[in-house]
């Protein structure tokens, strides 16, 4: 599940890819680019704003202490690092970060 809006900065302003400076990351059949906590995805013209669900549920895995992730404080709750991007605990869900 995502929620698209466009980004705050356009395709001329700074343009997504390889050697950016941003982590890519693969989202079903496109890219997007981490972009402080958010995720960019190129949409014609402009980048729409991704906010992601993680691949797994807090039924599949719980993080918390001793899960086997590292914890990283963010703002008033914590993520977990996981394979690379973080989990962050979001109702039902965690969102990736």
């Amino acid at each position: 599940m995502t929620t698209e809006i466009h980004a705050e900065h356009t395709t001329d302003e700074h343009t997504h890819g390889e050697n950016c400076g941003h982590e890519a990351v693969a989202h079903e059949d496109h890219v997007d680019y981490v972009h402080g906590t958010h995720h960019h995805a190129l949409h014609g013209d402009h980048y729409d704003e991704h906010e992601s669900v993680a691949e797994h549920t807090v039924a599949d895995h719980a993080h918390g202490e001793d899960c086997g992730h590292d914890a990283v404080p963010h703002e008033d709750h914590v993520d977990y690092v996981h394979d690379g991007h973080k989990h962050a605990a979001h109702g039902d869900h965690y969102d990736e970060h």
